[in-house]
């Protein structure tokens, strides 16, 4: 990596952590329903899942910290809201079961199409933690997947709150393909996927599953504008939460 010029330099750093950020913020989500799922194995199941994000978190810092020398733990526990770089749908409030099911299947659907470009890249930076991320994620996938349609078809209730959820998270799907200048050159380099087509493949993922599932897509999906380091309140909130223990002892040997 020593060989690389500045500017692909700081586009991977970029990029690496985006991956880290989308992970470790839906990871906190995802843990918020550890005793209050709705049955017991799913308790369980669930607290799994958020685990396995967590764990890819690290991977992705950990290949951050590789190519930077930028300690994990200072990342997660000492950055402001404005320098993390995850999309504004996994910083989004839990909701109920309905919301946090659909926004793990279109997260999931998303990292299916961009894991399997990551392996084929050039780096190994990217592709060696994609190969192994992307074993766990097909399992997250199918888990989310079998939850969407058993509540899409199940009672009149369900679909309901499904339909509801759908509604609310499908314009913040939009910012998962948007452009980014500051990685726009890895694109070109074929470093890393170009959004419109991780965009095509995700849409021709998602939308029969969802419309086989009883559910009415809300409409096209815009690309949101937003760069990754514009955020939602509900980040700084839920940041005292995950960072209010190192901070109250910076200098703590854990």
């Amino acid at each position: 990596m020593d060989d690389l010029n500045k500017e692909t330099h700081t586009a991977i750093a970029h990029y690496l952590t985006a991956l880290a950020d989308d992970e470790l913020v839906l990871a906190h989500r995802d843990s918020e329903w550890t005793g209050h799922a709705p049955i017991l194995e799913e308790d369980i199941a669930f607290s799994n899942i958020a685990q396995d994000e967590m764990g890819h978190a690290l991977l992705w810092y950990n290949q951050l910290s590789g190519l930077t020398g930028l300690d994990p733990d200072r990342l997660v526990f000492f950055r402001e809201a404005s320098e993390f770089r995850n999309v504004q749908m996994v910083e989004l409030p839990k909701g109920d079961w309905a919301f946090t099911i659909l926004r793990q299947y279109l997260f999931d659907a998303y990292e299916l199409v961009q894991l399997k470009w990551l392996e084929r890249s050039p780096l190994p930076i990217l592709a060696d933690p994609a190969a192994k991320i992307r074993r766990e994620e097909i399992y997250h996938f199918r888990h989310t997947g079998a939850w969407t349609q058993r509540l899409g078809m199940g009672t009149g209730e369900s679909n309901r709150r499904m339909q509801r959820a759908l509604d609310e998270l499908w314009p913040f799907a939009g910012q998962l393909f948007s452009r980014n200048e500051s990685t726009w050159p890895l694109v070109i380099a074929g470093t890393i996927p170009d959004p419109v087509d991780q965009w095509s493949e995700w849409q021709t993922l998602v939308v029969p599953f969802l419309t086989g599932s009883g559910l009415k897509l809300p409409g096209e999906i815009n690309s949101i504008a937003a760069e990754r380091t514009h955020h939602t309140d509900h980040l700084s909130d839920l940041l005292l939460d995950l960072q209010e223990v190192a901070r109250s002892d910076p200098e703590a040997s854990w």
